[in-house]
């Protein structure tokens, strides 16, 4: 069964990532072997779509070394998967907005200015990669790595014009419920239009889904970054 699978990095970095020891993640054992293949030993790997956006060192936590991390790990995936994992950018913008302060009952006089930052082009990017592939590739089955409510209109259009042709699965990147907080559940609004759908992914599976610390390449190695 040929498989596409379309990852929403910020999801996956919010959704599992965040705050844990498992950044330097292999988006490929983990999806493929531990997800898809498990869910259908048929399955045969095309390609891997990781959509993404650079990060804004000027606010980041750990300002350039955070941008200089999310690069090592581009870098990373693309030295080892060179022929399945794609990865695709949009970008974040940051500009000034006038917000409702929290009061109870809000009260549309009392605003506050902030500095809003927002992801663009993944969603889109999603979809139109999704529905032309559905269109032009010889595709079987197409797996959906997100939680995001805004790529549920691509996942209904795939199950109402390739009903049939194309086989739909849903992972939500999530840790399981049982062993970690915070985390909003799965979005039924996604499974509704999937053949199959995965709930969460195990600490167990994240844990033995790493890329090695070093990497060699042709000049210098790509190395794990210290603070991951």
């Amino acid at each position: 069964m040929k498989t596409i699978i379309y990852v929403d990095g910020y999801n996956l970095f919010y959704g599992c990532l965040k705050h844990s020891s498992d950044k330097w993640l292999d988006i490929q054992k983990l999806l493929f072997e531990c997800v898809v293949r498990v869910q259908d030993p048929s399955s045969e790997l095309l390609k891997i779509k990781y959509f993404t956006a650079p990060i804004r060192a000027i606010i980041a936590t750990h300002a350039q070394d955070a941008a200089n991390a999310q690069q090592a790990y581009h870098r990373a995936l693309e030295r080892l998967y060179p022929e399945t994992i794609e990865i695709i950018q949009g970008y974040y913008s940051l500009e000034k907005a006038n917000l409702l302060e929290y009061i109870k009952p809000p009260n549309k006089g009392r605003r506050v200015s902030v500095w809003r930052l927002e992801e663009k082009k993944t969603d889109v990017n999603i979809a139109l990669e999704a529905y032309r592939d559905a269109l032009k590739r010889n595709v079987s089955q197409q797996v959906f790595v997100s939680n995001d409510t805004d790529i549920a209109p691509v996942v209904q259009a795939l199950r109402e014009d390739f009903s049939g042709k194309v086989r739909l699965g849903v992972v939500f990147p999530i840790r399981d419920p049982r062993s970690s907080n915070g985390h909003r559940p799965g979005n039924k609004s996604l499974s509704q239009h999937a053949d199959w759908t995965r709930g969460h992914i195990t600490d167990t599976e994240l844990a033995e889904s790493q890329l090695p610390a070093l990497i060699p390449t042709k000049k210098k190695p790509i190395c794990k970054p210290d603070y991951w």
